[in-house]
C-alpha cells in the first residue's frame, strides 16, 4: 500500500478554506430504577487550537438541575479542554444531554520533510526536554492508565523506525500497519478493554486503534496525545448525505520539535486535514471521556449516542 502522506497543494485564491460545521451530539441513558443524585462530567466543548476556532458551544440537560449551584459549571483540566460539570438531586429515570457546537475548521497540512529529524531525535527530546513546549510534549511520551507497553510491542513498533528513519516516515507506517493489523470491528472492546488484548486479538474500534498507536509511539520513547472529537463521514458521489451518519472519533497526534503536532488517523490510514474536530487531548480516553458520572441508585442502565456534523458554510 502506498504511503498516505503527501505534500499539500497551494489552494487557489477564493478557494474555500475554513469549513464551518453545525455539531450536535445527543447522549441518552435510561435507568431501570430511579437515580436518587447524580454527578456528571461532560468533555464536549470543541477546543480552540491552530487547526479550528469553536464559535458556538451550549450544554443542555434533562431533565435540568433545579437549584442554580447544581447547573453546569466549568473548569479548565491540566491539558486545557474545558471540562463542564453537573448535579441532579431529583429522583430521575432518564438523563439526555446535548451538546451543540459550532467549529471553524483550518485545515491542516504537513510539515515540509526538510525541516523533520530522523525519529532518535525525537525520542533524544523526550528524555532530556529543554523549554517548555519540549517539556510538555514530554509528559505525553510515557505509559498511561490505559496505555501501557509490552516487549512484543517493541518489535512490532520498531520493524517502522529503522536507525536513521525519518520521523514522518515512521509515523506513516506505523499509522498504516495499526491499520492493517486491527480490524474496525464495534462491539467487540469496551472503553477499559486493555491495549494488550486489543493487539493480540486486532479487532476494536477507533480508540483502541488510537490506544494501540499511542503505545507503538511511547514503547519508541516518542511523544504522543490522544485525540477525541468528530469525523464527519462524506456521503458516496452522487448520494445524498445521511443524517446521523457521522461519530464520535478518536485519533492521535505525535510531537514534532519545531513543527508542533502531527495528526494521524490510524482507523482511516490517514492525516487528517479537514473532516477531523477536536474536543480536546489528554494521555489516552480517561483524560478525555465525553460523559462521565457518579450515580446513587439507577440499577441497569441502557446508553444511546447519536452524533451529526453538519457543514454550515465555507469561510475563506
Amino acid at each position: 500500500m502506498p504511503p498516505t502522506w503527501h505534500p499539500r497543494r497551494s489552494r487557489v485564491p477564493g478557494e474555500a478554506e475554513m469549513p464551518r460545521y453545525k455539531i450536535v451530539h445527543r447522549t441518552t441513558y435510561q435507568y431501570e430504577t430511579p437515580v436518587a443524585s447524580s454527578h456528571h462530567t461532560a468533555v464536549m466543548r470543541p477546543r480552540d487550537m491552530p487547526s479550528q476556532e469553536c464559535v458556538d458551544f451550549r450544554l443542555l440537560v434533562r431533565p435540568r438541575p433545579p437549584i442554580q449551584s447544581q447547573r453546569v459549571s466549568q473548569r479548565v483540566d491540566t491539558f486545557g479542554n474545558q471540562v463542564n460539570q453537573f448535579s441532579l438531586q431529583e429522583p430521575h429515570t432518564r438523563l439526555e444531554v446535548l451538546a451543540l457546537s459550532s467549529v471553524v475548521v483550518r485545515p491542516r497540512s504537513l510539515p515540509p520533510r526538510s525541516i523533520i529529524p530522523a525519529w532518535e531525535q525525537v525520542a533524544a527530546m523526550a528524555r532530556q526536554p529543554v523549554g517548555a513546549e519540549a517539556l510538555n510534549a514530554a509528559q505525553f511520551a510515557y505509559p498511561s492508565p490505559q496505555v501501557t507497553i509490552w516487549p512484543e510491542l517493541g518489535r512490532f513498533a520498531r520493524v517502522s523506525a529503522p536507525p536513521g528513519r525519518c520521523y514522518l516516515d515512521v509515523l506513516d507506517d506505523l499509522n498504516r500497519r495499526i491499520h492493517a493489523h486491527v480490524t474496525f470491528s464495534p462491539g467487540e472492546t469496551t472503553v477499559g478493554t486493555p491495549v494488550e488484548q486489543v493487539f493480540v486479538r486486532r479487532r476494536g474500534v477507533c480508540q483502541d486503534l488510537s490506544h494501540l498507536m499511542l503505545a507503538c509511539l511511547r514503547v519508541l520513547g516518542l511523544p504522543g496525545r490522544y485525540m477525541s472529537g468528530y469525523i464527519r463521514t462524506r456521503p458516496p458521489e452522487g448520494q445524498p448525505r445521511l443524517t446521523g451518519v457521522d461519530a464520535s472519533h478518536a485519533w492521535v497526534a505525535a510531537y514534532c520539535p519545531g513543527s508542533d503536532w502531527i495528526e494521524l488517523d490510524p482507523t482511516n490510514n490517514l492525516f487528517p486535514e479537514s473532516d477531523h474536530i477536536t474536543i480536546g487531548f489528554g494521555r489516552d480516553y480517561s483524560d478525555v471521556s465525553p460523559l462521565s458520572g457518579l450515580l446513587v441508585g439507577g440499577g441497569e442502565h441502557t446508553a444511546s449516542v447519536g452524533v451529526d456534523v453538519h457543514p454550515e458554510a465555507d469561510h475563506a
